[in-house]
Formats: structure tokens, C-alpha cells, sequence
């Protein structure tokens, strides 16, 4: 894997186009925005998603997919998880048979309830595929500060490769051969990111914050140990870290949403000006149905779902959660 394509020219395309050029890689990173496209090639900068961060001058852009892929060994498919279906749709005639896929989206498909891997692997059966996750905000990553993720597949050669492919001193990928643990852990902690950021627009303090954190997590396990994912999983770097970070840290996009939300923003008003998309606005209704599905009691991820979809008033919802029954952990 030593030339790679990047598909999606966000904030979290270009890091870890970034991310594969520091590890020696050559990046040919794909966006469909040409304004993009022609910043990174002569400013070596995405200035609409990541501005004033300087790029690695050897990573090439273009609006041209099939250039993109044509010589890669390997592709890394970086598309809000809602798109993933149409990107890989329109990757499916233009890319070799079997070639390896990294999905770096977290999040699951509203409608089909499907995760990032069975959505690749109804399009593309052939293409081996691993899931990127883990606590790792693109700018931090672009910039070069040190940032732990988990590369997860149930083919360890292909985990391991990618490892190889983008690892570094400041980029340390552990593999794991959990790939919908990973994904799980990926999609619900951006739903209780969202209520983490409720509960500190609505001054509840930090006791809440943690115990919300700890049952979040409590729900995450039951939906993936539901889907067959292990336990252990979340124990690490996709599940625990991932949430600690997106559940305390402002710079989150979901966390954000959810702390406008608590100070009385209507949806519309706090994702105003908001270029990136906020994932968890659409997982939260996908993991809802995902878990109704399999029967899975998820009462934080049902409570945003209701907030986000449905109209319900936040107050009433935090009334909700905190006047349900008492049980053991």
C-alpha cells in the first residue's frame, strides 16, 4: 500500500491525506468541489475545511474519480456516512476488482439501518474492506498532534496492512478484528455527544455529564453485543476513547449542535453556517431504528432521536430520562 486514494475532500479527507503522505505514501486525494481541488494543488491547503493549516506540498487533488483510483493500491473512502452509498455506487464501474477500502465514516445508513461495511459489501463484494475509528479530530490530526485510532477488520492482514500504510510517530492506528464494534462505537457516541452537549447548555453539571457518559456507554455495548460485536471493543479506542473525546471536547460538531440546542437554539438556528456535516443528527434516528429492530433498549439515544426528529422539548425530555425507573447496573 504504498500509493493510496483518498475519496472526500472534507476536513477529515485532507488530514488523513496528510496523515498518508507523512507516513510516505503517495495521496491522490479526490473532491467534487474544483475550488478544492485547485487550492490544494497550488495553495496546499483546504481553506473551507481546514484553513490555515498547511498540507503536504506531494498530495495531488483532482475532480477526476477514475485518475484518482487508477494506479492506488489501496482507497480510503472519506464521505459523510449518508453519502457512502452514492460514492461508492459511483466508485463501483471505475475501481479494480478486490481493491482494499478503508471506510473512515461513522455513522449508519438512515433507511436501510445498514453499517459502512455491509453497505460496501452489498456494492462491492470483492473489495476487502476495514473500518477506520477512534477519538481523532481532523485538524488535530492535520496538524500533526499525536492521535491514536483503531483499524479494525476481520481479515488481520488487511488491518495490519493499513496499519503499515498510515502509521507514524505522531499517527499510531491499532488494529482490531472487531470491525462492527468499531462502527458501532463510531455512530452512537456522536448521538450521545449531541446529549452530553444538551445537558451542558442546560447548566445541569458535570454529575450528569458523567453519569450520562457511563450509561451512553452501557447503550452502546447492549446495541453492539446485539449486532455481534465483542464487549472488549468498546473497552478501547473506538468505543471509550472515542466517546470521552466527543462527549467533552467543543471543537466536537455534534457536541456543539447539542450544546446551541440547550441554550434554546431551534435545529435550523444552531446548524446555521455549519459547512461540515453533524453526523449524529441522522445516526440518532438510524440507531433508534436499528436498536427498535433488534429489540434493544436505548432510552439516550431514543430521548435525542425525539429532541432531534420528533419534536419533543428538551425539558421534557430530560424529565423523562430522569424519572425512569431505578435498576442495577
Amino acid at each position: 500500500m504504498r500509493r493510496l486514494a483518498v475519496i472526500g475532500g472534507g476536513a477529515w479527507g485532507s488530514a488523513l491525506a496528510a496523515v498518508a503522505a507523512r507516513a510516505g505514501a503517495g495521496v491522490v486525494l479526490w473532491a467534487r468541489d474544483p475550488k478544492i481541488v485547485a487550492a490544494i494543488n497550488q495553495l496546499h491547503e483546504n481553506p473551507l475545511f481546514l484553513p490555515g493549516i498547511a498540507l503536504d506540498r506531494a498530495i495531488a487533488a483532482t475532480t477526476d474519480a477514475k485518475a484518482a483510483i487508477a494506479e492506488a493500491d489501496a482507497a480510503l473512502i472519506v464521505v459523510p456516512a449518508q453519502f457512502l452509498r452514492g460514492a461508492l455506487a459511483m466508485l463501483a464501474p471505475l475501481m479494480p476488482s478486490g481493491l482494499p477500502l478503508l471506510l473512515c465514516a461513522k455513522g449508519i445508513e438512515t433507511g436501510s439501518l445498514r453499517t459502512m461495511s455491509e453497505i460496501a459489501g452489498e456494492i462491492l463484494p470483492e473489495a476487502p474492506a476495514a473500518i477506520l475509528s477512534g477519538p481523532s479530530f481532523a485538524a488535530e490530526v492535520a496538524r500533526g498532534l499525536p492521535t491514536a485510532v483503531t483499524i479494525a477488520s476481520r481479515e488481520p492482514a488487511l488491518a495490519r496492512a493499513f496499519v503499515a500504510a498510515l502509521g507514524s510517530q505522531r499517527f499510531r492506528p491499532y488494529s482490531s478484528p472487531d470491525p462492527i464494534g468499531a462502527e458501532i462505537g463510531g455512530a452512537v457516541k456522536n448521538v450521545l455527544a449531541i446529549a452530553c452537549g444538551i445537558i451542558e447548555g442546560r447548566g445541569l453539571g458535570d454529575n450528569a455529564r458523567a453519569a450520562l457518559i457511563t450509561r451512553g456507554l452501557a447503550e452502546m455495548i447492549r446495541l453492539g453485543l446485539a449486532k455481534g460485536a465483542e464487549a472488549e471493543t468498546f473497552r478501547g479506542l473506538s468505543g471509550l476513547g472515542d466517546l470521552v473525546l466527543t462527549c467533552t471536547a467543543g471543537q466536537s460538531r455534534n457536541y456543539a449542535l447539542g450544546l446551541a440546542l440547550g441554550h434554546g437554539a431551534s435545529l435550523g438556528e444552531a446548524l446555521a453556517g455549519q459547512r461540515s456535516v453533524v453526523e449524529g443528527i441522522a445516526t440518532a434516528a438510524a440507531v433508534a431504528g436499528l436498536a427498535a429492530r433488534l429489540r434493544v433498549e436505548l432510552p439516550i439515544t431514543a430521548a435525542v432521536d425525539s429532541v432531534l426528529h420528533r419534536g419533543m422539548a428538551i425539558d421534557l425530555m430530560i424529565d423523562g430520562l430522569l424519572a425512569r425507573p431505578y435498576r442495577s447496573e
